[in-house]
C-alpha cells in the first residue's frame, strides 16, 4: 500500500490549514515529502510559484518552509541557544552570517516562546513542553513563511497545550506566517485552524471548513469505525 497516493491541495498565504486523519493515514509522510526529507516518486510540488519537488531539506527551508517533529528533533548535546542559532543560519535570508550573530538573533526568538532562561540548558535536559517550545523557536529562527507544526500538543497536559495553542497564535499574529498543522486534539482543531484537510489512507478525502467536515459520515467512519458511525 502507498503511504501517500495522488494526494493534491494548496495551501493560500496567511491560512492556518489543519491535516487530519487516523493514525497511518500519512499525515506525517506529506510533511516529510514537502519538506524533501523524503523523495517523491511521483508529481510536483510548488511553493511560491517555483517548483520545490525534488529539492534536499536545507534548500527548502532556505525556500521558506520550516517544520516541527512530532517526535521533537533538537540537537541533544548543545544548548537551547546553540540549537535555535542553527535555526538562524539554516535560515532563508542568513546564509552568510557568522555564528556570533546568529545566537545574537536566537536570543531573540528564546525570549519569544519563554526559553530565554533556559538558553544555556542542553537540550537533552528539557522538559517535553520546553523541547516542543524549542521546536517552534527553531523553526520560526529560519524566516519562514510556510511552517509546518506536526502534533505539538502531543504528550502535554491541558495547562501546556493550552500555553503551546496561545503561542502559535502569537506566532502568527506577530510574524505572519502561513501554517500547515497536524493535530489529534479537535477542539485545537476546530478553534485555531480554518481549514481542514482529511488523509485516510494516504488519500484526501474531504476538506472544508472545520464545523463541516467533522460532522460528514465519511470522516466519522474514518476515526471511529463503520459501526458506530
Amino acid at each position: 500500500m502507498k503511504a501517500v497516493n495522488e494526494v493534491s491541495l494548496s495551501i493560500d498565504q496567511g491560512e492556518i490549514v489543519s491535516l487530519i486523519g487516523p493514525n497511518g493515514a500519512g499525515k506525517t509522510t506529506v510533511m516529510n515529502l514537502i519538506s524533501g526529507y523524503y523523495p517523491t516518486d511521483t508529481g510536483r510540488m510548488t511553493f511560491d510559484g517555483l517548483n520545490i519537488t525534488g529539492l534536499k531539506p536545507h534548500k527548502v527551508c532556505r525556500m521558506g518552509i520550516s517544520r516541527t517533529f512530532q517526535i521533537p528533533r533538537p540537537f541533544p548535546d548543545l544548548t537551547a541557544l546553540s540549537n535555535v542559532g542553527v535555526g538562524v543560519l539554516c535560515g532563508k535570508h542568513r546564509p552568510h552570517m557568522s555564528f556570533g550573530d546568529g545566537l545574537l538573533d536566537a536570543s531573540h526568538y528564546l525570549e519569544f516562546v519563554g526559553l530565554f532562561g533556559k538558553r544555556n540548558t542542553l537540550a537533552h535536559d528539557l522538559t517535553l513542553y520546553e523541547l516542543r517550545v524549542l521546536e517552534l523557536a527553531r523553526a520560526l529562527a529560519t524566516t519562514p513563511k510556510l511552517i509546518m507544526i506536526d502534533e505539538v500538543m502531543a504528550g502535554l497536559n491541558p495547562g501546556e497545550a493550552r500555553r503551546a495553542i496561545k503561542l502559535v497564535n502569537r506566532i502568527v499574529e506577530e510574524y505572519k506566517v502561513t501554517i500547515f498543522w497536524i493535530e489529534h486534539v479537535m477542539q485545537v482543531i476546530m478553534e485555531a485552524t480554518e481549514r481542514v484537510v482529511v488523509l485516510h489512507y494516504g488519500e484526501v478525502i474531504a476538506t472544508g471548513p472545520p464545523k463541516e467536515v467533522v460532522q460528514d459520515p465519511k470522516i466519522i467512519e474514518a476515526y471511529l469505525g463503520e459501526a458506530i458511525a
